[in-house]
């Protein structure tokens, strides 16, 4: 019987077996970097952007010298981040899309569009109903939310991009400049582009809470290590699960 389960958790991802867990590395080194870097590069983007959006800090004396550029350091640091932010995006389509690893975010497709197995993801973030098998990594409540979260990272990017273009006209900014153009058109105006751009902001500010939310919920109620997995990278569940 022992054999046999650890067979079966041999042919899964986890290839590690301990007492009546079983487990092993869920996410990579490079997974866990970029999680980081972007939730990181979020963060910066959001503080930064909400001071680009109406500049709440002034310096108490007034000098006419054009010595003071606080608002310009604000935006450089909001390109940084955008930029370190964009690359976290690039890699994480790639591993998802075209790599082993992202095998088990592809099968949740299989459960995105299984009606009876999102009613009972709901009861049990409800605490009506025990956790439903899923294929992949992802129920399809979090499968949804992370497809909307890549549909503002999308948009975020687009806008930002063609935002930049309008203040730099030399390397990369020249290169998009048609490209701004075209999304300034699209868009109606620039002013309509940094609306939009703002829009995308307080998108991704709501699904990420509510991703916080589902990962701190899960690793309470489901006790599964899946918080933990994205700091070690390991992950450990009970074989009935």
């Amino acid at each position: 019987m022992v054999d046999a389960v650890f067979k079966e958790a041999s042919m899964s991802k986890f290839l590690e077996k301990k007492g009546e867990y079983e487990g092993g590395i869920e996410f990579s080194a490079g997974f866990r970097w970029q999680h980081w870097i972007r939730a990181i590069a979020i963060f910066a983007l959001i503080a930064t952007g909400f001071y680009l959006a109406d500049p709440f800090i002034t310096y108490s004396n007034v000098s006419a010298e054009p010595t003071r550029f606080l608002h310009a350091q604000i935006r450089e640091w909001h390109i940084i981040f955008g930029f370190a932010m964009i690359g976290a995006v690039i890699y994480k389509l790639f591993l998802t899309l075209f790599t082993k690893e992202g095998k088990y975010e592809r099968e949740s497709v299989k459960d995105a569009f299984n009606i009876k197995v999102a009613i009972q993801q709901v009861g049990y973030y409800l605490l009506l109903t025990k956790h439903p098998h899923t294929k992949g990594i992802y129920n399809p409540l979090q499968f949804w939310a992370y497809v909307g979260l890549y549909v503002f990272f999308i948009g975020i990017i687009v806008t930002g991009l063609a935002l930049y273009a309008e203040v730099y006209h030399q390397g990369l900014g020249g290169a998009l400049y048609g490209f701004a153009k075209s999304v300034e058109s699209m868009c109606g105006g620039l002013a309509n582009v940094r609306y939009i751009h703002h829009l995308f902001m307080w998108g991704i500010i709501i699904v990420v809470f509510i991703h916080i939310y589902m990962a701190v919920y899960n690793a309470v109620f489901g006790k599964n290590g899946s918080m933990d997995a994205i700091f070690s990278g390991m992950k450990y569940e009970k074989e009935d699960h």
